[in-house]
């Protein structure tokens, strides 16, 4: 499969199974869509009134080399690896703690209705935090690398058991010869020099949830009283950034229907001196008035081409930031397994409520149908955990079809259920803005060779 497409002045193409990239003059561009179709005199004969014949000549031995090398239309190696992927025996390498079933926001697009995920509002206590860390441990097989999320609602409003629970990790660290990678996702409402300090010795990284413009975000981000939290949070934002030297953190937002010019948002967090940066697009049913809609794709396409411009032009100002959307390696990339199956939900990663039940992600956390068991007995539903191990994209038809496979891995598997009603579909709107990030982060990578 080849993949062909015009940005910023580039002429790019993309060899999909090969992951070669290539940008191309106009009478290559022009070829390659022809080539595997035509002789080389029919395409000579079909390109003389726009190019020289010599052009079109040299163009097609370039098309030829480059077919030769495997850099252009190579052909699939992957699909008879994932027959070996799914016998492999499942490790669980990253858990998802729900530390807080509850919130001190008010958020208008939470899917975890502001921290109760269809359920009661809860605190984690030690005991099963605990006792999610031992699952982890003694399902991690040989993998020594173990991933633990602090999330909610809002984790900082049991943060005593936050400490608690490190603290215990890296003591099993010692003993099960392991490494925990902890991270926190935190609203920022309760953050202080405590916090900060705590999370910058121990945290690997850092999600602090800001949607931009103090307009956009305090719309959609309030107090349960309905005061915004923009002017609250952004200082200590921008402090917390500071004390980790501008790495190992994003500021994550979401963008709607009420900020389709979402760009303005990504640089207004760049102005405010933030280098890692991720705002995404909401997920959420037609019928929520913030949804955003099929009709909405032109302009959100211009909004992604508008900023990976003017990311290329801040680079060479030498004003740079990262987004997270755009940040794609071309030389090495994820593993073969990572690039197949994407996150590895209801495998390898599970979430754990505040009282121990284990579901294939926090997105999955209240639909009882996706009970998978719990830390104290561990998983007991391994039908779940087999229907998602079989997850990947050459389970998805539409997948299969698709340029961007290999980059997003088939999608997420809890929109592709609310959507569709299984975790085999995808979210379709979220599929055309995945294409086209790949296609501008692609275009980035290419402005920049070009400089040097």
């Amino acid at each position: 499969m080849v993949h062909q497409y015009k940005n910023n002045g580039y002429n790019i193409v993309l060899d999909v199974n090969s992951g070669a990239i290539h940008v191309v003059d106009d009478v290559t561009y022009d070829v390659i869509p022809m080539f595997e179709e035509h002789t080389r005199e029919e395409i000579v004969a079909s390109l003389k009134d726009k190019y020289k014949e010599e052009e079109i000549r040299e163009a097609c031995d370039e098309v030829s080399e480059l077919k030769e090398n495997q850099e252009l239309f190579t052909p699939d190696a992957y699909e008879d690896y994932i027959m070996d992927f799914k016998k492999r025996p499942t490790v669980v390498k990253a858990l998802c703690l729900h530390i807080a079933h509850d919130c001190n926001l008010a958020c208008r697009y939470c899917f975890a209705e502001e921290g109760e995920y269809h359920g009661r509002r809860a605190l984690m206590s030690y005991e099963v935090g605990k006792a999610a860390l031992d699952f982890l441990i003694a399902n991690s097989g040989n993998r020594k690398n173990l991933e633990v999320d602090f999330f909610g609602g809002e984790p900082t409003l049991n943060f005593q058991v936050v400490k608690d629970l490190v603290a215990y990790g890296r003591q099993q660290e010692k003993i099960h010869n392991k490494n925990f990678r902890f991270t926190l996702t935190t609203n920022g409402v309760l953050l202080n020099d405590e916090i900060m300090e705590f999370a910058n010795k121990e945290m690997a990284n850092v999600v602090l949830s800001i949607d931009g413009r103090k307009e956009v975000n305090d719309r959609m981000r309030p107090f349960r009283g309905g005061q915004g939290s923009y002017d609250l949070i952004v200082p200590k934002f921008q402090k917390f950034a500071e004390s980790r030297n501008q790495n190992n953190y994003y500021v994550r937002g979401t963008f709607t229907r009420n900020n389709l010019d979402f760009s303005k948002d990504v640089l207004h967090l760049a102005d405010l001196g933030f280098k890692q940066i991720s705002v995404e697009p909401v997920v959420a049913q037609e019928t929520d008035d913030y949804a955003l809609r099929e009709e909405d794709l032109p302009q959100l396409f211009e909004e992604y081409d508008n900023l990976a411009a003017e990311m290329v032009r801040r680079h060479k100002a030498g004003k740079d930031f990262n987004f997270f959307h755009f940040m794609i390696d071309l030389e090495g990339g994820p593993c073969v397994a990572k690039r197949l199956s994407g996150c590895g939900s209801g495998t390898e990663y599970l979430a754990v409520t505040p009282w121990g039940d284990l579901y294939p992600c926090h997105q999955f956390v209240g639909n009882e149908k996706f009970l998978m068991g719990n830390v104290f007995e561990g998983v007991k539903n391994t039908e779940i955990r087999d229907e998602f191990k079989c997850c990947n994209v050459y389970a998805k038809e539409k997948c299969r079809k698709c340029f961007a496979r290999f980059y997003c891995s088939g999608g997420c598997a809890a929109n592709s259920y609310n959507f569709h009603g299984n975790i085999t579909d995808t979210y379709d709107v979220g599929c055309e803005l995945e294409r086209k990030r790949v296609e501008c982060a692609i275009m980035i990578k290419a402005a920049l060779a070009d400089e040097e």
